[in-house]
C-alpha cells in the first residue's frame, strides 16, 4: 500500500510537471480587460482539410469572450504588437450554437442545467458559421479539468438576455486601454465607404456617370428611415420635386441610382409602387424623370418578387443545408452517402443559387444593351434586390472583383441600402421570425463564381470565408444595425446623426438606447482586429497581367480574345476541316459543336461576365457560326459531287442557327447576335426624338417567355419628357446561357 501511495504520488507530480510545461510553452495573450476563466493543458484539436488535417497539441482556455486554443509551439507574440480579438484557432462564444461531449460509446448534449456521469474524452463545439471545432483530451488530464471546463462553455455561450450581447461586447472591447486603441484606429483610405457626399461622387466620377448628382435630401432621415443620407439622382429634378416622390414607394425607397455600366445603361433600385394614394400629374412626371434617368430612352422595370426566393424560403434551405452537413447534433447522426446528394438537392439551396444567378446574369445583358435604364424592384427592396444587384456589378465591374472595391460594393449595396442584417443574422435570438442568411446566399453566390473564373477575382475564397465567419461576430458596427439611421445612433456621432441644425442644438433621439459607457465597435473591414498578418495576405491574389486594351471607364476584360479561346477556336476550325475531308455530315459537326461546348465553353459560348463587346465588329460566337455554316456549303459541295450516302438521304437538312441553339439535352443555351440584330426594334410615333438614341441601338422585341410569367416591364420614353398614356408590357429578354455542365454554372 506504501508502494502504491509513493507511486500514484509520483505520478501525480509527473502530470503537474507535464501540465506545467504546457501552459509554460503555450500562454494566451489576451486583449485588456479579457480574463481567463478556465483552462486545460494537453489538448489536442483536429484540424480540418484546409488546416491540413493531423491533430494538433496545445492547451485549451475559456474567457468570458472566446473559447481560444494555443498550440504547443506557438511563437511568441511581440508584446507591443497591436491586440488581436481572435486567433487562428478561436472561438467567439456568440458563434457557438451546441456544446455536444462524447465519452466511450456516448454522446450528450451540454446545456447549463445539465449533469454529465462521465468523463467526456471529446469535445465538440457546433458554430453557427457551420464550423465544426473537435478537441481530444489526454488520459493524463484529470477528469476533475475536463468536467470543470466543459461546464465553464455550456454555462458561458448562452446568450440567455438580450444584454448578453452588450455584455459579450463589454467584455472584448469595454476596457478603457482597448477604447483609446480604437479611437485611435484609422480607416482604409484604399476602399470607398459611401458615409459622405464626397464618396459617392467619387463613385460617380469612376462610373463616368457625370448625368448624375448625390442629393442630401434625406439628411435627416426624414423621407425615408432605412435610405442612406445622401442618394444618387438625375441632375435635372431638383430636391423640392424630388421630396414628392417619398410617399409613392413603400419606406420611401424611391428609385435612385446604384451603377453605369460602360455603354451608358444604369442600374437603379426602388420599392413597390404604392398605389392606394393619389398620384398627381407632376409626381408622376418627376418619377419618370427619375426612371428614364439623363440619356435613356428606355426603361426595363425587373420584378425581383416572384422568381427570386423569400427570406423564409432561405432560411428553411439553410436550415435544411446545416442538418445535412452537420448531421442530428444531439446523436451524432449523419446521412448516408449514397443518399446525400439527392438530400442536398432537396434542400433547395442551389437551385436558391441558382437562381439568383440566373437574374443577375439577365440584368447583366440588359445592361449591355446600352442607353437604358434598369430599375430592379422589391417590395421592401432591402433583401434580393441587394443581392441581385452586387452580382450584376460583381459580373460587369473587375473593380468589384478586387478586395477593396469588393468591401466598397458592400457598403453601398448592403450596408448603405438599409440591409437588416441585425434581423436577418437575429444575434439576440428573440426574432426568428426574421433571421434569414441572405448575406451568406449572396457570398455563396460569389464562392460560385469565383470557382468557375478564379484568374478573373482579385479577392479568394479566404476572403469570402472569413467575411462569412465575421457575420456572426457581434463586434462589428458593419453588420449590427438595420440601416444607417440605426448606426448613427449606436456609434453618436453628431456628424452623420440626423439631428436638426439651424438653431437646435445637436442631441441624440429621445428613443437612443446608447449610453456613454458602451464600447465603440469597429467596422468589419480592420482585418488587423481579427486576424494575423499571414492570414490576411491570403485574402487577395495577383491578377495575371492581360494584355494592353482599349481605354474603357470601368475597364474590359472581354475586348479581346484571350490566348485560351484564341487556341480553342483555332483547335475547333482544324478539326472540323480535317471532319470536311472524310465526308462527315454537317450533323456530326454540329455535334461535335455541341460537345466542345460542354468540354471547353469558353471556346463556343459567351462569357459568363457581361462585359461589353465592340459593337462594330461581330461576336466570336458569331463568327464561329458563320465558320461552321462555311464548312456546311462546302460539305454540300462535296456531297453533290460524290455518289448519295443512305445516312445522307435520310438525314433532313437542318439550319445552321436551329442547330446552335440546341444542345444535347434539347435545351437552349446559345442566341445569335446576328439574328437579333436582323429584328427590327420596337417602334412608335413619339418614340423617336433627336435627344434620344437611334433606333438601331434600341434593344429588339424578344420572344415571350414559354411559362408566361411577366416579371419585366419596357417603358418608351417620350420627346418632350412626358409619361406615355399606358405602359407596355415588354417580356424578359432572352439572355445567353452556358451549357449544362457537372460544375457550378451561371446558368442551367
Amino acid at each position: 500500500l506504501f508502494k502504491q501511495t509513493k507511486t500514484h504520488i509520483l505520478l501525480r507530480q509527473h502530470i503537474f510537471d507535464v501540465q506545467e510545461m504546457y501552459l509554460k510553452s503555450s500562454s494566451l495573450v489576451c486583449p485588456p480587460g479579457e480574463c481567463v476563466l478556465q483552462r486545460t493543458a494537453m489538448v489536442r484539436k483536429k484540424l480540418t482539410a484546409r488546416e491540413g488535417r493531423g491533430w494538433l497539441s496545445g492547451t485549451l482556455f475559456c474567457t468570458h469572450f472566446r473559447v481560444a486554443f494555443v498550440p504547443q509551439d506557438n511563437p511568441k507574440t511581440d508584446d507591443n504588437a497591436d491586440p488581436i480579438l481572435l486567433g487562428d484557432h478561436d472561438i467567439a462564444l456568440p458563434s457557438i450554437e451546441k456544446v455536444v461531449a462524447v465519452g466511450p460509446n456516448r454522446t450528450k448534449l451540454v446545456t447549463p442545467n445539465s449533469s454529465l456521469k462521465f468523463t467526456p474524452e471529446e469535445l465538440v463545439l457546433y458554430c453557427r458559421d457551420m464550423r465544426v471545432m473537435c478537441f481530444l483530451f489526454d488520459r493524463l488530464t484529470p477528469d476533475a479539468q475536463v468536467i470543470e471546463i466543459t461546464y465553464t462553455i455550456a454555462k458561458t455561450y448562452q446568450p440567455l438576455k438580450p444584454e448578453s450581447v452588450l455584455s459579450f461586447q463589454n467584455a472584448a472591447l469595454g476596457s478603457v486601454e482597448m477604447k483609446q486603441f480604437l479611437s485611435n484606429r484609422r480607416r482604409d483610405s484604399h476602399m470607398n465607404w459611401f458615409e459622405s457626399a464626397s464618396d459617392w461622387e467619387q463613385e460617380l466620377e469612376r462610373c463616368g456617370a457625370t448625368s448624375w448628382r448625390v442629393s442630401s435630401v434625406n439628411d435627416r432621415f426624414e423621407m425615408s428611415t432605412s435610405l442612406s443620407r445622401f442618394i444618387v439622382v438625375p441632375h435635372k429634378v431638383l430636391d423640392t420635386e424630388l421630396k414628392k416622390s417619398f410617399a409613392h414607394f413603400n419606406e420611401g425607397r424611391i428609385p435612385r441610382w446604384c451603377w453605369r455600366h460602360p455603354r451608358g445603361s444604369d442600374l437603379l433600385r426602388m420599392s413597390s409602387f404604392q398605389n392606394n394614394i393619389y398620384h398627381e400629374k407632376d409626381d408622376l412626371r418627376n418619377l419618370e424623370m427619375v426612371l428614364f434617368g439623363c440619356q435613356s430612352s428606355l426603361c426595363v422595370v425587373v420584378e425581383l418578387g416572384e422568381e427570386l426566393p423569400s427570406p423564409p424560403d432561405i432560411q428553411l434551405a439553410h436550415s435544411r443545408l446545416r442538418a445535412l452537413c452537420l448531421g442530428d447534433i444531439s446523436t451524432s447522426v449523419s446521412v448516408p452517402d449514397d443518399k446525400w446528394l439527392s438530400t442536398l438537392e432537396s434542400t433547395h439551396w442551389l437551385d436558391y443559387i441558382r437562381s439568383c444567378l440566373r437574374k443577375a446574369s439577365e440584368v447583366s445583358c440588359l445592361l449591355r444593351s446600352g442607353h437604358l435604364t434598369v430599375a430592379l424592384q422589391e417590395v421592401e427592396d432591402r433583401d434580393m434586390s441587394c443581392v441581385v444587384s452586387s452580382l450584376v456589378q460583381v459580373m460587369c465591374d473587375p473593380h468589384c472583383r478586387t478586395q477593396h472595391g469588393f468591401q466598397g460594393l458592400v457598403q453601398k449595396e448592403w450596408v448603405m441600402a438599409g440591409h437588416r442584417f441585425c434581423s436577418r443574422v437575429n444575434y439576440h435570438r428573440d426574432s426568428d421570425k426574421e433571421e434569414a442568411p441572405v448575406f451568406l446566399l449572396f457570398l455563396d453566390c460569389v464562392w460560385h463564381l469565383w470557382s468557375q473564373f478564379p484568374s478573373r477575382f482579385q479577392l479568394t475564397d479566404d476572403f469570402l470565408l472569413a467575411l462569412h465567419d465575421s457575420v456572426h461576430l457581434p463586434l462589428f458596427s458593419t453588420f449590427l444595425s438595420n440601416c444607417q439611421r440605426e448606426r448613427c445612433k449606436r456609434s453618436q456621432n453628431v456628424g452623420q446623426s440626423y439631428t436638426p441644425v439651424n438653431g437646435w442644438r445637436d442631441m441624440l433621439s429621445p428613443d437612443s438606447s446608447s449610453d456613454p459607457s458602451d464600447p465603440p465597435l469597429p467596422p468589419v473591414w480592420d482585418w488587423a482586429l481579427q486576424y494575423s498578418r499571414e492570414r490576411q495576405d491570403g485574402f487577395s491574389q495577383p491578377v495575371c497581367a492581360a494584355r494592353p486594351l482599349q481605354p474603357l471607364l470601368n475597364g474590359n476584360l472581354n475586348t479581346n480574345l484571350d490566348s485560351h479561346r484564341v487556341n480553342l477556336l483555332s483547335t475547333f476550325k482544324s478539326r472540323c476541316r480535317r471532319l470536311a475531308q472524310f465526308g462527315f455530315s454537317s450533323f456530326l459537326l454540329t455535334g461535335f459543336l455541341v460537345i466542345m461546348s460542354q468540354t471547353h465553353p469558353a471556346a463556343v459560348s459567351p462569357q459568363a461576365f457581361s462585359h461589353p463587346v465592340s459593337a462594330n465588329r461581330p461576336h466570336p460566337v458569331d463568327r464561329l457560326a458563320q465558320e461552321v455554316q462555311r464548312l456546311k456549303d462546302q460539305l454540300t459541295q462535296v456531297s453533290s459531287s460524290r455518289s448519295p450516302d443512305p445516312l445522307t438521304m435520310t438525314a433532313e437538312p437542318q439550319r445552321t442557327d436551329a442547330n446552335l441553339n440546341l444542345s444535347s439535352n434539347n435545351s437552349t443555351f446559345l442566341y445569335s447576335a446576328l439574328k437579333r440584330r436582323a429584328t427590327p426594334p420596337p417602334t412608335s410615333t413619339n418614340q423617336h426624338t433627336s435627344r434620344g438614341p437611334s433606333s438601331a441601338s434600341a434593344p429588339p422585341p424578344r420572344p415571350t417567355d414559354r411559362d408566361g410569367n411577366k416579371h419585366s416591364f419596357l417603358f418608351g420614353h417620350s420627346a418632350a419628357g412626358e409619361a406615355r398614356s399606358e405602359p407596355r408590357y415588354h417580356p424578359p429578354p432572352s439572355t445567353t446561357k452556358l451549357p449544362k455542365s457537372n460544375g457550378p454554372s451561371l446558368t442551367s
